[in-house]
């Protein structure tokens, strides 16, 4: 059972029993990471809907049904428990019942990753909705479940970090929230006691520029300047031979924009980019066959050991190559950039990726890759970006379940 609670985690949990706020239609909390947002939220929005409703139906949406397992329904589940209720999940089903003094109340979980998840929603009736990080969910998805919110009482609560000013969320509802009638909360790490001074100190070294303003300092910032401010060569280049215990080879595959494929070797707990094939048809004058380029992936591989090769997900012609050759397990890289670059920021931050000082065109595009300030949304400039690519292929592949080595580093929440 929770034992500390600091006064804005107690508002976010029980704004709807006082009288200044209970008529209010929402509840908004952005901020900082590790704020305790999520929690405060999710338990109030527990013991609002079995306090006000029974046999009512209710949604908790993320942008993953996994995420949102893994972030909320896991945790929260043991919680309600020591408070009283009984709850019954059917997984299969994706959704849970929950019983409290009494009443009992079904809670569906969606996951709001693309457009077409507007459909999953569609026809429901729902006498209220929780949104976990709500900015990472396209529009559609979210004012569909609002329009099913139509049993009188309905209330909605929605959480998340920062995005850029730009966002839909940010202008439609933020900045509207006394007229959308909607109770603001805006958080920082000293919101939540339960985070020492030391941890709030490792996030601080964790993040710098664009991710710092919003996840440490809770700030809806533009993303601008360089991607990787964080790089420097003393730090992050270096030379000589090492060996490795563990190989595994990244790709960025094109035919009119170049192609880059990175040899990463495990030593001693961090990843060195140890080669790289970079090859680019404009500049060299003539392009080449998937079966060319996959001679340079043999000759990258060399004699070792390659535990697997990602390959950027549209590149559907060289994935079948490097099938039909049966040397190498290929995987399809998962290609969400902006999730993608923070993990390498993390990574970077933390003196887990080096580069062989051979590497010249992964070195060359660090000082190039910069966000495109004229889009109004995060999105780095599409130059100067494929060893970029590889190397985010690369950093998200690792550090997501598929791989065997975990490496325990902050995660966006």
């Amino acid at each position: 059972m929770i034992r500390k609670l600091s006064r804005k985690q107690k508002l976010a949990m029980k704004w709807w029993t006082i009288p200044e706020y209970r008529a209010m239609d929402a509840v908004i909390c952005d901020g900082a990471v590790r704020s305790g947002k999520t929690l405060s939220m999710s338990l109030g929005f527990m013991f609002w809907a079995c306090s006000s409703f029974s046999g009512g139906s209710f949604a908790i949406c993320g942008k993953t049904i996994t995420s949102l397992r893994r972030n909320v329904v896991t945790p929260l589940l043991p919680v309600l428990k020591q408070y009283g209720f009984t709850c019954i999940e059917k997984v299969s089903g994706n959704y849970f019942d929950a019983t409290f003094l009494g009443k009992t109340n079904r809670f569906y979980i969606f996951g709001g990753k693309d457009e077409g998840s507007a459909s999953l929603i569609q026809g429901m009736t729902l006498s209220g909705v929780f949104f976990d990080e709500v900015a990472l969910m396209p529009r559609s998805f979210v004012e569909q479940a609002l329009a099913r919110c139509s049993v009188a009482g309905s209330k909605m609560w929605f959480n998340c970090n920062p995005d850029t000013p730009a966002h839909w969320f940010y202008n439609e509802w933020i900045r509207k929230h006394e007229e959308k009638h909607a109770l603001y909360l805006h958080f920082t790490m000293d919101d939540n006691p339960s985070l020492t001074s030391s941890m709030k100190d490792r996030y601080k070294r964790l993040y710098t520029g664009t991710f710092y303003d919003r996840f440490v300092l809770g700030k809806w910032t533009a993303a601008q300047g360089a991607v990787y401010p964080m790089f420097s060569r003393e730090k992050h280049v270096y030379s000589g031979e090492i060996d490795c215990e563990r190989y595994i080879i990244s790709c960025d595959y094109g035919t009119v924009n170049p192609s880059s494929f990175g040899l990463w070797g495990l030593h001693n707990g961090v990843w060195h980019r140890l080669k790289e094939y970079y090859y680019s048809s404009k500049r060299e004058g003539v392009q080449r066959t998937d079966e060319e380029h996959y001679s340079a992936l043999e000759e990258l591989a060399g004699s070792r050991r390659i535990s697997h090769v990602i390959v950027d997900p549209s590149a559907a012609s060289f994935i079948e190559c490097i099938r039909r050759h049966s040397r190498f397990r290929v995987v399809k890289a998962d290609n969400d950039v902006v999730a993608g670059i923070r993990r390498v920021s993390t990574m970077l931050r933390e003196g887990k990726l080096l580069f062989h000082e051979s590497c010249s065109d992964i070195i060359r595009e660090f000082q190039l890759y910069c966000w495109n300030e004229k889009t109004g949304s995060d999105a780095p400039v599409k130059e100067n970006d494929h060893a970029m690519d590889d190397m985010r292929y690369f950093v998200t592949d690792i550090l997501s379940s598929r791989g065997s080595d975990m490496i325990a580093l902050s995660v966006r929440r």
